[in-house]
């Protein structure tokens, strides 16, 4: 039996926001190098790194917004999974 534990990362990353240029001068290399920083710091607490998911959220517009036209927008967000014996 496993405890899980699931880390929401920004579906975009920023280089500057994130000082990700310096770790990873090469662009294409940006997200795995940010990946790869998140997975090694849970492992450091024991975390074992499982999967990546997307997950799409639907967010209907409030009443006022609803009947000026507005529709529901869906965004999807990204977790990483862990997980560690119980």
């Amino acid at each position: 039996m496993y405890t899980y534990k699931m880390v929401q990362i920004p579906p975009n990353l920023s280089l500057a926001a994130k000082g990700m240029f310096k770790q990873a001068p090469d662009v294409s290399t940006i997200a795995a190098t940010y990946l790869q920083q998140i997975v090694n710091q849970e492992a450091q607490q024991g975390w074992e790194f499982l999967r990546v998911d997307s997950i799409g959220v639907k967010s209907e517009p409030g009443c006022i917004a609803a009947l000026l036209g507005a529709k529901a927008i869906d965004t999807l967000y990204y977790v990483i999974t862990f997980r560690r014996p119980a």
